[in-house]
Formats: C-alpha cells, sequence, structure tokens
C-alpha cells in the first residue's frame, strides 16, 4: 500500500484528508503539534477518529523542530507528503506574528528539506486565497500577479510558494501548492465564522459581522476540498522539456507572481523551471456573508442578533476562485451550495456542542 505523511493531521482540513486517505487505501502518518490555538480536546477527538484505522499512526511535534521530519521521512519513505501544518488565521498573526514566522516558514523549511534528502513521488503543500492580497480582478486565477498580501499570515503562505518552487527547480521535487478559499463543515475550526455564529446564536449572544456585512467569500465545503485534494495527488506537474529562453532580464517570465511564472500555457501555472503549480481550490461562487448567515439561521431554526463592525486590519472584501485549472488537471469541480454544506455542519455542530455523540 502507498503510504502517505500528512502534516496538520489533528486539524480541520488534516483530519479529512487523512480519512480519505485511509479509506482510499493509504497508509497514513499523520504529525501533528497538538497545539493551544484552540481547543487542543478537538484535535485530540479528530486524532481518536483516525486511529480507529490500523493503518493510522500519529506523531506528536511540531514540524518546525529540527530534524523532526528528516528523521519521520528517512524512517516511513512516503510515496506522497501533504503538508498542512500551520499557524492559521489572518487576525492571530496581527498579535502573534512570530508563531507564524516559526509554524509557516521554518516548518515548510523543515518538510522541504526532508523532502529533498527523501524524495517523494509528489508533494502537497497548502497555501492560501490570502495570497492574492489586494488584487480585485476577480474572480482569482492562479496566473495573476500575487505580490501584494494583506497579512503576514498571507504574506508567509505566498513565501512558502516561493520557497517550494526554489526547490522544486534545485532538486527536482515534483511540488502542488493549494489556494483553499474559506473552507467549512464539519469538525471544522472554533475560531472560524461559521462555529463561531453558531455557538453564539445558540447561546443567545450577537454575532459580529465586519464590514457592516458587505463581505463576500467563496465557501468551499470540507468534502469538495478533500475530493479534490485527492484527485490531485495523481495530477504531477512535469518536469520542463528545456530551460526557457532568457527573454525576461529580470527573471520573472511572464510575470504571474507565483514563483515560476507560467509555463504551461492555457491559463496553466506550471512553472517553466520547475514540476511546480498553484492550483485554486474553491466554490467558484462569491456569496455574500449575509446569506451565509442566512442559511446557518435557516438551519438552526434560529435568528441571529447582529452587530456590525468596521472591515478588519487585513482582510479582503471579496474573494473568488477561478477553478477552470482544478477542473482541467482532475476533472473535478466543487459545487457543494452554501444551503447544503451549513445544513450538514448544523447537523454535526449540534450533537457536538451538547456533549452528545461526535
Amino acid at each position: 500500500m502507498p503510504t502517505a505523511l500528512v502534516t496538520g493531521s489533528a486539524g480541520f482540513i488534516g483530519f479529512h484528508c487523512c480519512q480519505r486517505l485511509l479509506q482510499d487505501g493509504y497508509d497514513v502518518v499523520g504529525l501533528d503539534a497538538m497545539t493551544d490555538y484552540y481547543d487542543v480536546s478537538l484535535k485530540e477527538a479528530r486524532h481518536a477518529m483516525l486511529a480507529e484505522h490500523a493503518t493510522f499512526r500519529a506523531v506528536i511535534g511540531a514540524v518546525e523542530t529540527p530534524e523532526l521530519m528528516m528523521s519521520l521521512m528517512a524512517e516511513t519513505r512516503p510515496d506522497v507528503v501533504i503538508h498542512l501544518a500551520a499557524q492559521a488565521g489572518v487576525r492571530y498573526s496581527i498579535d502573534n506574528p512570530r508563531s507564524y514566522l516559526e509554524s509557516n516558514l521554518v516548518g515548510t523549511f523543515e518538510v522541504l528539506e526532508a523532502a529533498r534528502a527523501f524524495p517523494p513521488r509528489h508533494m502537497l503543500l497548502a497555501s492560501t486565497s490570502s495570497a492574492y492580497g489586494s488584487n480585485t480582478d476577480m474572480p482569482y486565477r492562479e496566473t495573476q500577479k500575487a505580490d501584494h498580501q494583506m497579512s503576514f499570515y498571507a504574506a508567509t503562505k505566498k513565501a512558502t510558494e516561493n520557497m517550494a518552487h526554489s526547490y522544486a527547480h534545485l532538486y527536482d521535487l515534483p511540488v502542488t501548492m493549494f489556494r483553499f478559499f474559506t473552507v467549512y463543515g464539519p469538525w471544522g475550526r472554533p475560531d472560524m465564522a461559521l462555529f463561531k455564529f453558531a455557538r453564539a446564536i445558540l447561546a443567545d449572544e450577537p454575532i459580529e459581522i465586519y464590514n457592516h456585512g458587505e463581505m463576500k467569500r467563496d465557501f468551499t465545503y470540507i468534502d469538495d476540498l478533500v475530493t479534490a485534494i485527492r484527485l490531485l495527488i495523481d495530477a504531477i506537474p512535469p518536469r520542463p522539456a528545456a530551460p526557457p529562453a532568457a527573454t525576461d532580464r529580470d527573471g520573472g517570465g511572464n510575470g504571474g507572481g507565483n514563483g515560476g511564472g507560467n509555463g504551461g500555457g492555457n491559463g496553466d501555472s506550471l512553472s517553466p523551471v520547475a514540476p511546480w503549480r498553484v492550483v485554486n481550490i474553491g466554490n467558484s461562487q462569491a456569496v455574500q456573508l449575509m446569506d451565509y448567515i442566512a442559511a446557518l439561521e435557516t438551519a438552526l431554526g434560529r435568528q441571529a442578533q447582529k452587530t456590525f463592525l468596521p472591515m478588519q486590519a487585513g482582510d479582503v472584501p471579496a474573494t473568488c476562485a477561478d477553478t477552470t485549472l482544478l477542473t482541467k488537471l482532475t476533472g473535478f469541480s466543487p459545487n457543494t451550495s452554501v444551503t447544503e454544506g451549513v445544513a450538514r455542519f448544523v447537523d454535526w455542530y449540534l450533537p457536538y456542542a451538547s456533549g452528545g455523540p461526535r
């Protein structure tokens, strides 16, 4: 059986990703630091569910710990590495930027160094839609320039794209970067809007709505995201046939802002100098935040008390993904509606919040 090493395996996305890989016959090694950024018991519950599979092995440790990834890769020799471990959250990066430096930049360096020594068949690393920063030309395309991030969180994730591109080029490592768009669903993160809103509404407490509700997001249901990741495992970026012609003195290719330019053509973000590309994973729809809240109110059968606030620092008013490249590579297009996805979240959340079966 193939082996997958998943970092951040007790996290929201990592947990669901491990579940899918286990169902598909992979041996899965899951690494997680179990940090207290949010309730550790939720992470422990996720790992406990994964441990029900005989082919899952949990390793507790921080990805940025020197030599940890190296020893783990040497021992397990995974066919696939899915690097999801990171310090997440735009707003928290304003208060505690050092944690992003250590987890996102140093942690990704440790992953890349280990992969250089023990190359997997394919490396897949998480980035974020926040990498598009101040861009207003939507839907966002992978070949757009992405040079003006609005938060330190986004800056660290964009930096990991560039770091991974350099390793792909120097050491011939096949790398796919994901840019995730506002992922939600069962077993989600308590610091994200849907979880916070549901908890507040059930407690008859007001919810805080930024930019006075004038926000749009490309909300992506977790099952769609995991299906996309699973399919992209087999969409390995090809190695360049020959070095590109020296037409740009600044070394920036076509100015795609993706660390390697657009070498694939036809909207492909494939680098002209490395087996590397970046892929959007989103639902291809910009949904009004107030419609998202309305879907939650309907699913809960309660109205929210609303407190409208100004835009938060580091945030953007809208996001929307062009997923043409994802569909071209995998044949799959995420399409779960907010109404359906939020209802599934509530079906999980109500027993979770009451302390019942999870």
